[in-house]
C-alpha cells in the first residue's frame, strides 16, 4: 500500500475507537490505510467497500495479512445495505468514509483524474459507464456550464463552456492536456497559484462518478446500520461534500432550528434524536500533517454516534440503581 497517507488517520481512529470483537467498515478503502489502522487497533472484523476493481485487487495482500478479518467488496458506498445483506451483515459499530478521490488514482495518468499528467480523459472510479471525455463532447453548452458551475462553484463556468465547445469542434476532447490548456487559455492565472483548470476537472469528475448522490445515500445507510454505541465517521475534502455531511449529522442529532410559532406541526413536539454530534465543529488536520501531506490540507473529519434507545437506557439505569 506504498504511496498512499491515510488523511487525519491519528483522529479518524481516535473518534472511531474500534474495539476487539466490533464489526466496521470502511466505505471507501482506496489504499487500504484505514482498514489496516482499524484491524491493527482492534481484533474486530472489518468489511470494506471500493467501486474501483484495482482497490479490489490491491487489498488482496491486505485480506491475506488479516485472515477471516478483512472482507473486501466491489461496489459503490451508496449501495451499502445491499452489499452488506448479501453477505448476512445487517449492523455495524463503526463506519468510516473518506470522500473523494484517491491517492492511487489520481498519480495515474491512465485514469484520467489529474492536469498533473497528460492522459486519457476518464475520471472514472469504476470501470463502465460515462467518462469525462463523453461529457465535454456531447453536452450542450448551456448544460456543461451548469455542472462547471454547480459541481465546481466554477464562477467563469459560461466562458470555459464556450471554450469547450469551440475546440471540440475542431477536434474531440480526448486528453486532460489538452481540457486543462483550453481552461487555462480563457482563465488568468489565480492569485492563490491555484491551477485554473482545478475547479472544472473536479466538477467533471463529481458528474461522472455522481459522488454527491452517493455521499447522500451513504450517510442514510450508514446511520441506519448503525447499532447503539456505533459511530459514522467522515472525512470529506471540499465544501460540497462537507456541506452535505454537516447537514445530515446536525438533522440526525436534532441540530435543526425550532419550528415556527406559526406552524401548527411544532405543536406535535419535536422528536427525540436517535444520534448525537461528536464533533461540534469539524475538526482539521494539524500543521505537521498538512507539511507532510499538502493533499491534506482541506479535510474536514465529522462525526456521529447512535443513541441507545430510550427503553434500553432506562433498563441499564435501573441495573445500575
Amino acid at each position: 500500500m506504498s504511496g498512499h497517507r491515510p488523511v487525519m488517520l491519528d483522529e479518524v481512529m481516535a473518534t472511531l475507537s474500534p474495539r476487539d470483537g466490533g464489526v466496521y467498515l470502511d466505505g471507501t478503502f482506496g489504499g487500504g490505510g484505514y482498514a489496516r489502522a482499524i484491524l491493527e487497533r482492534a481484533r474486530c472484523t472489518l468489511w470494506a467497500i471500493d467501486r474501483d476493481p484495482a482497490a479490489i485487487q490491491r487489498g488482496a495482500s491486505l485480506v491475506a495479512e488479516f485472515p477471516g478479518r478483512l472482507h473486501l467488496l466491489h461496489g459503490q458506498f451508496g449501495d451499502m445495505v445491499a452489499l452488506l445483506d448479501q453477505a448476512g451483515v445487517t449492523a455495524l459499530d463503526g463506519v468510516v468514509l473518506d470522500l473523494g478521490v484517491s491517492s492511487f488514482q489520481l498519480d495515474n495518468p491512465a485514469r484520467g483524474f489529474s492536469f498533473r499528467f497528460d492522459g486519457p480523459l476518464d475520471m472514472r472510479m469504476g470501470n463502465h459507464g460515462t467518462s469525462a471525455a463523453d461529457l465535454v463532447n456531447t453536452l450542450p453548452e448551456r448544460e456543461l456550464a451548469d455542472v462547471l458551475f454547480e459541481l465546481g462553484e466554477e464562477r467563469a463556468s459560461r466562458r470555459i463552456a464556450k471554450a469547450i465547445v469551440a475546440a471540440r469542434q475542431e477536434a474531440p476532447i480526448e486528453t486532460t492536456g489538452r481540457l486543462a490548456s483550453i481552461i487555462r487559455a480563457v482563465m488568468p492565472r489565480d492569485a492563490s497559484g491555484i491551477d485554473p483548470a482545478t475547479r472544472s476537472f473536479q466538477a467533471l469528475r463529481i458528474k461522472v462518478n455522481d459522488e454527491l448522490h452517493q455521499i447522500e445515500a451513504a450517510l442514510e445507510q450508514a446511520a441506519s446500520l448503525l447499532a447503539p454505541g456505533g459511530k459514522l465517521v467522515v472525512v470529506a475534502f471540499h465544501s460540497l461534500e462537507d456541506r452535505i455531511v454537516k447537514r445530515f449529522m446536525n438533522e440526525a442529532a436534532g441540530r435543526t432550528g425550532g419550528p415556527s410559532r406559526h406552524d401548527l406541526g411544532g405543536l406535535l413536539g419535536r422528536k427525540t434524536p436517535r444520534f448525537r454530534l461528536l464533533t461540534n465543529r469539524a475538526l482539521r488536520p494539524g500543521d505537521a500533517e498538512t507539511d507532510a501531506n499538502p493533499r491534506s490540507r482541506s479535510a474536514r473529519l465529522r462525526a456521529l454516534e447512535r443513541l441507545m434507545p430510550p427503553a434500553l437506557q432506562e433498563h441499564d439505569r435501573g441495573r445500575d440503581q
